[in-house]
Order: C-alpha cells, then structure tokens, then sequence
C-alpha cells in the first residue's frame, strides 16, 4: 500500500475532440515544470494520472496551483484484490470515522471478478464487522469512500479532494501584452487570462523621476507573483516620461488621462506587434475611474490594432479584491508605492471623451517618434 496523487483535469479539457491530445500534452509539461527539481514518479493508469513521492504534502501543494487541474485527490494504491482493497477502506474509514458512510466503485478493469456493486456490497459489510457503530446510508453519507478499479486499485475519501486552479493549461490560447500597474486590478486580470490558457507577457510604464524604484520593484514582485503560477514571464519596463510630459506641454489637463491611455495601448500594441503576441490585456472595470467609461473606453480601445481583453469589466471591486487576496497579490499591490497613472492625473479628468477631439488633441504630438524612443529605451526582464 502507498500513498498517491491522484490528478483530475477540467471537464472542458474532455471535450476538446481531436484538440484534447494537445490539452492533455500541455498540461502534463505544465505539471513537470512545476514539480522541476522535485523527486516524484508520474504514470497513467487506465487514462487516470497519478504521482508517487516521498513528500505527498509538498508535491500537492505544487500541483493544485497548475491551471487546468479541477482537483487532486490523496489515494492509497494496492494490488488489486477484494482483500487489499477491503484493508484499505478500512483504513480510511478509520481516519475519518464518519457517523455514516457509503461505498462507491468505478470497475474500469472489467476483468476484476465482481462487478461494482458486489465490490461495494462486500466492503461496506466488511468496514461494518470492524465497527460497531459504522451505518451506510447511500443517499446522504457523511463520507463517501471512492474505489476505483484499475490495472492497480485506488481507495479514497471525499474528505482528502483538493481544489485545484481549473482553467485551461497555461499556454494552449495564445498570448497577450498585459498592461500592469501595480495596483490592485491588472495583476488580477492578468491571472484571469492565464487560467484560461492564454499565455502572459507584461508592460510597465515607469515615470521615473516622477515615480519611485519602490514603485518599479512592487511591479516586478507582482510579476512574479504571475509567474509562480505560469512558470515564466517576459516583463517589459518602459519609460513613460518623455511621453507624459510631452501630453502636458501640448493637451488639455482635462484630456491627459484618456491621452495618456491611447500612448499605452498603442506601446502595448506595438510590444505585441515586436514579440508575436496576439492581444492586449487590461485591469480596467467599467465606470470605477474616470477613464474607463464607456466613452473612455471606447477612445482608448480605437488606438489598439488588435483585440483588448478585460476580464474585470463588470466586476465589482469587492469581487477583485477578494481574488487578488486569494492568488496572493493585493498585499504588494496595495504597498503605498505610486505609479504613473496617479502622479500625473487630472484634477477634473475628462469623463466623456469624444474621440475626434481627442484624436486632434493626439495629433499635436510626435505620436510614432515618442512611442518609438520608448520602446527603443524599454527594459526586457525574464521571470
């Protein structure tokens, strides 16, 4: 008898048809990247996945983080007989002691001698005559005890299932440039898009003197952050000065935010243009700030040439919140470090941008030589 993981992926990964080869593929080198540098065995068993190690804890702790698992569960593996079997029920009957409990067998070995039900019949009668007061109750148990019949048999319980990350394996849906600051939202919808198998790469717009190193440094934590669950990550850092100044200098105060905007998504586009990427990714939520109206919206999404994702648009910022807490970001993200969308804000930013005016204020500037001197300066970091 030892003790195993057992790995379900999603659902959704069953009905990809002749794509699923592909999912499947994916997500097993996702799992081996993860557990790099970590002792463990991984085998296939009648198409269910497993892995074998000396520190189950640790390995299942690593593997629950992989997008495109739905759950793990902590099985015991023994031969595949009615006698083992019934020794290893028992087993995690008793370490759960459950005041009623039902037995459920999946015989995918159809060469094993009893069917389904007879299994069940006879290892429930046999966790019985070792307790005294264990009762089966098939409609609602307190614990169900799981036995799965394969070339080898698997027993386990309900109670040992880990929630896995679900998604999609990272990497199997493109890419896209995600524009992130280091506040709360973009490190959230960059982990949104992942989960769905797009694969990240991230823009800073650093406004140095205006913002701190500080500032800088809680941006590229915060791509690590995004990298522990991708297992790599391209970060571009570039210098927004020039650009901001020069909006200041030749635009309305009223229309700096929403300018100011249209330069990031046209640097964003012009990265993902340089780097292959597909599309452009950002935290914004509709009608939480003055730029991401409708109308703002709108106006910023004309300067892209190629499809803008945001995830977060009709949540709520509670909801965010409670997902940058749970994928371990909103502490960085709400470090008292400014970025250069708060240093050079408007004081009475324009709500409802109309985008003629806005492409005529735009037109007064040096539009491609300023992009193309700060992608030209930009910092490449690899996470």
């Amino acid at each position: 008898m030892r003790k195993l993981i057992l790995i379900k992926y999603a659902s959704e990964i069953f009905l990809k048809g002749l794509n699923r080869n592909k999912f499947e593929k994916k997500l097993k080198e996702n799992i081996k990247n993860v557990l790099r540098g970590m002792e463990y065995e991984f085998f296939i068993d009648q198409n269910r996945w497993f892995i074998h190690g000396e520190d189950i804890e640790a390995l299942a702790d690593k593997v629950k983080g992989v997008f495109g698992i739905k759950e793990i569960c902590i099985v015991q593996e023994v031969l595949a007989d009615l006698e083992s079997i019934k020794a290893a029920a028992l087993e995690v009957y008793n370490n759960v002691k459950p005041e009623t409990f039902k037995i459920e067998t999946n015989r995918a070995n159809k060469n094993f001698p009893l069917k389904s039900i007879e299994v069940s019949m006879e290892v429930g009668g046999f966790i019985i005559s070792h307790n005294n007061d264990a009762k089966v109750d098939v409609k609602k148990p307190q614990c169900k005890i799981i036995v799965e019949i394969r070339e080898k048999a698997y027993v386990y319980t309900e109670y040992n299932k880990i929630k896995g990350a679900g998604g999609l394996p990272y990497g199997t849906n493109g890419g896209t440039m995600l524009m992130l600051s280091g506040g709360i939202d973009s490190p959230v919808a960059g982990y949104l898009m992942a989960r769905r198998g797009v694969e990240l790469s991230c823009v800073y717009y650093h406004s140095h003197p205006y913002t701190s190193e500080q500032a800088k440094e809680k941006v590229i934590d915060l791509a690590k952050i995004l990298a522990g669950y991708t297992g790599r990550l391209k970060l571009y850092i570039v210098p927004f000065t020039e650009i901001q100044l020069a909006i200041m200098d030749k635009c309305r105060e009223d229309e700096l935010t929403i300018i100011m905007r249209r330069f990031m998504m046209q640097v964003a586009c012009r990265l993902a243009e340089k780097t292959g990427v597909h599309s452009v990714t950002t935290g914004e939520s509709i009608g939480q700030v003055a730029s991401q109206t409708m109308e703002g919206l709108i106006v910023s999404s004309d300067a892209a040439d190629r499809p803008v994702f945001r995830p977060l648009i009709a949540m709520d910022k509670e909801d965010i919140m409670d997902i940058a807490s749970n994928i371990g970001t909103y502490e960085t993200s709400i470090l008292p470090y400014e970025d250069c969308c708060t240093i050079f804000t408007p004081k009475h930013p324009k709500t409802k941008p109309r985008l003629k005016e806005i492409l005529a204020s735009q037109g007064k500037l040096e539009v491609d030589e300023l992009i193309e001197r700060a992608i030209a300066e930009t910092e490449e970091l690899s996470l």
